[in-house]
């Protein structure tokens, strides 16, 4: 295993699309990112991992999953993905692949948020997102699931370090990436599109402060690519990119500057290094450290599971305000 390669956060800037014959033409720019990214670089060092953000492929701008479902909503793996892993063959690297908005005969009605880890030999593993940015998505999250047998939170041992990923506001719940830490990620990936006031525009600035702060107290790498579409293109927000990698002590290794557009960010990834911090660090190892014993809070049940019908604004609305009673 190479003890030091690079990773690259990329952000796209395509218009929604209001369909999925439209998928393919985004496929084939973020392709170019990969072969321009790994190529323009190679002089300098291997970029071994490619991260892409959410909605890259499809966005939930409806607000019923039946829609979704008729419009951009497709199966995974499909002739996209294909062209992903021969892209990674092609290059021996590791690609996070955007989000799609997934469709699955096991589950039907049903819509998911989901990325694909996919390298060298194929797909790694799939992510479905499980904290939904609820009320406005009305995709579904495992949780709201009865039945729901698959990992919920992959984590995949490669030859350039265990690789977790979570997408978006997924990086609000501590125990969401902690979760992925304590199965044994050193390199966390955020799939996201985190939107203006809450990105890179001060005074609230989270997009910032939650990757530094996931990373330090996870002992980590964050790897994190952000949208950057413009707001006419991804209605009503816009989209401060600001995608950046983040070290296993908080610091930013590599930050684009905030603002929408293509942009492609490249930092340094040494597993060996972070694994001997881990095992030589007594102070600050918060994993090590952890009193889980003590803490109730998370076996206590707040937001009510939706099930396959529940999944609209209106009935989230409910859900939510039900969660609201059980705080104290």
């Amino acid at each position: 295993m190479p003890t030091l390669y690079y990773a690259a956060a990329c952000q796209t800037n395509f218009p929604a699309p209001a369909h999925r014959d439209e998928i393919g033409e985004r496929v084939r720019r973020m392709g170019q990112i990969v072969d321009q990214t790994v190529i323009g670089y190679e002089p300098f060092f291997d970029v071994r991992l490619l991260v892409f953000p959410e909605f890259a492929h499809a966005v939930p701008v409806h607000d019923d999953p039946k829609k979704l479902l008729e419009t951009v909503a497709v199966e995974l793996p499909n002739e996209h993905t294909i062209f992903y892993e021969n892209l990674a063959r092609k290059h021996g690297c590791y690609i996070q692949t955007g989000t799609f908005l997934e469709r699955d005969d096991d589950w039907p009605g049903v819509v998911f948020n989901s990325t694909l880890l996919i390298g060298p030999d194929g797909i790694l593993s799939k992510y479905r997102k499980v904290n939904t940015w609820i009320p406005w998505e009305v995709h579904a999250s495992p949780h709201d699931l009865p039945g729901y047998a698959d990992d919920p939170f992959p984590v995949v041992d490669t030859e350039i370090g265990r690789l977790g990923v979570a997408i978006c506001y997924d990086w609000l719940f501590p125990e969401t990436i902690r979760e992925i830490a304590f199965r044994g990620a050193e390199v966390l990936l955020r799939v996201s599109a985190y939107m203006d006031p809450w990105g890179t525009q001060q005074p609230t600035d989270w997009w910032t402060l939650v990757n530094r702060t996931r990373a330090l107290e996870n002992t980590a790498y964050v790897v994190a690519a952000n949208q950057g579409a413009e707001m006419h293109h991804y209605p009503p927000f816009s989209w401060p990119g600001g995608s950046m990698a983040v070290d296993y002590d908080g610091r930013i290794l590599a930050q684009a500057d905030p603002g929408p557009g293509e942009k492609v960010v490249v930092a340094p990834i040494d597993i060996e290094t972070l694994r001997a911090e881990r095992a030589r660090r007594r102070g600050h190892d918060t994993r090590a450290h952890f009193r889980a014993e003590i803490h109730d809070y998370a076996r206590l049940k707040r937001l009510e599971p939706a099930g396959a019908d529940g999944l609209g604004i209106e009935q989230t609305n409910r859900r939510i305000a039900a969660a609201k009673k059980r705080l104290p």
